[in-house]
């Protein structure tokens, strides 16, 4: 049978690997690398890459976590970030307007990030109660810089995006 991690893990093993945080983060990178950005925008362009620039950091960070716990980082396939990417996959064989294709990659996006944010979230709530400011510290740079993508997204979509899919 097998093992799952308790709500709030007692030693701290559990919460690094039940996530499936750094798969995702890598996995993600993937999934995005070849799409263009929005309505061809150099500078959202280039601030986009710079996020997916900011995954190796992360998931540098995320290795570090594993370490004070003494553990070898690897990531444990992430079913929610797998089932968001095929749906933005899907979304991208049906749509043919390729403004609203732009708008319903940056939802697609968006609910990556949001997902993210959240386990951020609960990783950290986990540190906390472990006493583990080591970690928190950690987590807490790959939140900020989760919450920083998504309000980026929410500006290329709002600034323009979606006003050209609804035209």
């Amino acid at each position: 049978m097998k093992q799952r991690a308790p709500a709030v893990p007692n030693d701290g093993r559990g919460f690094v690997i039940d996530t499936g945080t750094r798969h995702g983060r890598w996995r993600c990178s993937d999934a995005t690398r070849n799409r263009r950005p929005p309505n061809d925008s150099q500078d959202d362009g280039r601030r986009l890459e710079t996020h997916r620039q900011e995954t190796k950091g992360q998931v540098d960070r995320l290795d570090q976590v594993f370490a004070l716990f003494e553990l070898s980082p690897r990531g444990k396939k992430c079913e929610a970030i797998e089932g968001i990417i095929a749906e933005a996959k899907e979304h991208m064989e049906e749509i043919g307007d390729a403004e609203v294709l732009d708008a319903g990659m940056i939802g697609s996006a968006q609910a990556v990030e949001r997902y993210e944010i959240t386990r951020y979230g609960t990783l950290i709530a986990w540190a906390k109660q472990l006493g583990r400011a080591d970690a928190i510290e950690l987590l807490q740079a790959n939140l900020k810089q989760e919450k920083h993508a998504d309000a980026l997204l929410t500006e290329i979509a709002e600034a323009a995006v979606n006003q050209r899919a609804a035209a």
